[in-house]
């Protein structure tokens, strides 16, 4: 396992995911809810889910692509992750009961997965993946970094977002990002 994978993935994804759409839909889950142990344990579920396939994806490109244009995709993909982190995300509305038989456990799964599909931080890990080829390291320190932002967005609900200026976790984001993207298409640790 490699630290320095394990330790990037996790402060990637946890900066990114402030103020994402799926910190907003734990936000929300929370609130509607009140039930923090099935929202947590949900959140978790479809994280490893949806970050192991992302993984799995990144480390599927490597075989396909020339070391050279994976170094210039992934550099370029890192720099254009870091100008997606400055727009800011919004959730959609949830009804106030989960329907049918999933309960709240349940719906957090589907909720986050889905929501989780496309996103910064999927995006992310697909990019880390590739960049470390270490499937289970980047997908234990982007599940960290998702848990390490979410939680207290469950567990304290509104009060996080008056403590963190979202703006300013976005920005410095962006920034780590767009250093990840010039460092690799210099060729800096290769």
């Amino acid at each position: 396992m490699s630290a320095e994978a394990f330790l990037v993935s996790t402060g990637v994804v946890a900066l990114g995911e402030m103020g994402d759409k799926t910190q907003l839909l734990a936000l929300l889950l929370a609130a509607r809810f009140r039930k923090p142990v099935p929202i947590i344990a949900g959140i978790f579920v479809a994280t490893v889910l949806n970050h192991a396939a992302a993984s799995a994806l990144g480390a599927w490109l490597t075989q396909l692509i020339d070391p050279a244009w994976l170094r210039y995709g992934l550099g370029a993909s890192f720099i254009a992750v870091a100008m997606w982190m400055l727009v800011p995300d919004q959730a959609d509305e949830l009804e106030d009961r989960p329907r049918g038989h999933l309960g709240v456990f349940g719906l957090t799964v589907v909720a986050f997965f889905m929501a989780e599909m496309g996103d910064k931080t999927q995006i992310a890990t697909v990019m880390l993946a590739a960049r470390y080829q270490d499937l289970v390291t980047v997908t234990a320190g982007t599940t960290l970094g998702m848990m390490a932002a979410n939680v207290p967005a469950v567990l304290l609900g509104d009060q996080v977002v008056n403590w963190v200026p979202i703006a300013w976790v976005h920005r410095v984001a962006a920034l780590l990002f767009a250093a990840i993207g010039v460092a690799m298409l210099l060729g800096v640790g290769a």
